[in-house]
């Protein structure tokens, strides 16, 4: 018999109506509890807010903020680059090569010769500033950054085939934008979907290059000459969110404690002098004075090695030196960077390339588990390159470089 059952057997020994009060009180608790413990309203879930909605609702309130302070500690956090760098080694690494294996050999060595050419910066990039795999590079670090990177297929004259590649961040997207192209058709964040939610077109703001002065209204581009590459999580999710969401709180924890700790020390490495005086230093006649009767001030003096010194008369000199040992530092940094690896389904060595706890078969079964995970931004990513050769292949031949 619980607590509870037994004071109410004692109130109905007084009260039989106060104890089937309670009774009938605390089972319409449980039924509100539900069967789950973390459905509950309890004390300790009370600052558990949460919300429920589709995707893009949930997303579209934060998603700006959040890409802000990731690109925030994209420029200021080692430890959200060493996070990046491991993505985009094993993703892209050294680069992607094009092994064409058709029947017409020739065929096939013209394909290659014409894609290597292709891929250099002043063909593929309609910037003329990055080659191919550097363009894949960036939208890998762009994808876990920023949520994503728009591909968009432009038809030139300035390469070796009519075919460029525009790269444009997803802050492009013209999220003012509500009218349609097509009647029945919605715009949701800059992005025209059928009642399917089938993407058909995107909106793309035009902007000056120092990004403050809109040049004109924004330009429609047909979904068919625009790839947008990010993470899908949710099937009611039309946009972007940034990938290290999960893990931002956790680095920046872990920034803000090294910078703490980086303050004390240099605290402690400090040496400082005090001059206690016995004497009034104020009034007439009471000024403290040296030996040979002159006042001595101390105003801007610095401690040299053989320093020898003269103090006024009374005067009293108080070091101040610091002692103390450091924070346990690096304990707290590999429990978080383990935190923060675990949260993109890494391993820890992966991302800080520490390897002096683990032996051959941690690190083995390490780099297996590893593997799987990146197979999933690598499938995103020849996604798309397959989508690319495809329209190389077709500019190839409408232009007559291949027959």
């Amino acid at each position: 018999m619980s607590v509870s059952e037994r004071i109410d057997n004692l109130i109905a020994v007084f009260s039989p109506l106060k104890a089937a009060q309670r009774v009938a009180y605390r089972q319409a608790l449980e039924e509100l509890r539900g069967n789950y413990d973390v459905g509950d309203f309890s004390r300790l879930n009370s600052h558990w807010r949460a919300a429920s909605g589709s995707g893009e609702f949930l997303d579209r309130d934060s998603r700006d903020i959040v890409r802000a302070r990731a690109r925030d500690l994209e420029r200021n956090s080692d430890m959200m680059n060493s996070l990046i760098s491991a993505w985009v080694r094993n993703i892209i690494g050294g680069g992607r090569k094009l092994q064409v294996q058709i029947e017409n050999e020739e065929l096939g060595k013209q394909i290659e010769k014409l894609w290597a050419k292709w891929c250099k910066a002043r063909n593929c990039d309609v910037t003329g500033t990055q080659s191919f795999n550097q363009i894949l590079r960036t939208a890998v670090k762009r994808k876990k950054i920023d949520g994503g990177v728009l591909f968009l297929k432009r038809y030139t004259s300035y390469g070796v085939l009519p075919f460029q590649l525009q790269m444009l961040e997803v802050d492009e997207l013209d999220t003012n934008q509500y009218k349609p192209h097509t009647k029945g058709n919605k715009v949701i964040g800059g992005i025209e979907l059928t009642p399917e939610n089938r993407p058909v077109g995107y909106f793309i703001r035009k902007y000056a290059l120092d990004g403050m002065e809109l040049l004109h209204d924004a330009q429609y581009v047909d979904a068919n000459d625009v790839i947008f590459y990010y993470s899908k999580n949710r099937f009611s999710q039309c946009r972007e969110m940034p990938e290290m969401t999960p893990v931002m709180k956790r680095i920046r924890d872990a920034n803000e404690f090294v910078n703490a700790v980086s303050v004390k020390e240099r605290i402690n490495a400090c040496l400082a002098v005090f001059i206690k005086r016995q004497l009034p230093t104020s009034g007439i006649g009471r000024a403290g004075t040296a030996s040979d009767g002159s006042k001595y001030s101390y105003n801007g003096k610095m401690l040299t090695p053989g320093m020898i010194n003269e103090l006024n008369a009374g005067d009293e000199v108080q070091v101040v030196n610091p002692t103390g040992q450091a924070a346990d530092a690096s304990t707290f940094i590999k429990v978080h960077q383990r935190m923060i690896a675990a949260g993109n389904g890494l391993s820890y060595e992966a991302t800080s390339r520490d390897m002096s706890q683990s032996n051959y078969s941690s690190a083995r079964q390490g780099i297996i588990e590893d593997g799987e995970t990146f197979a999933d931004d690598r499938e995103a990513i020849e996604s798309v390159m397959d989508e690319i050769y495809e329209t190389f292949i077709i500019s190839a031949v409408l232009s007559g470089q291949i027959n």
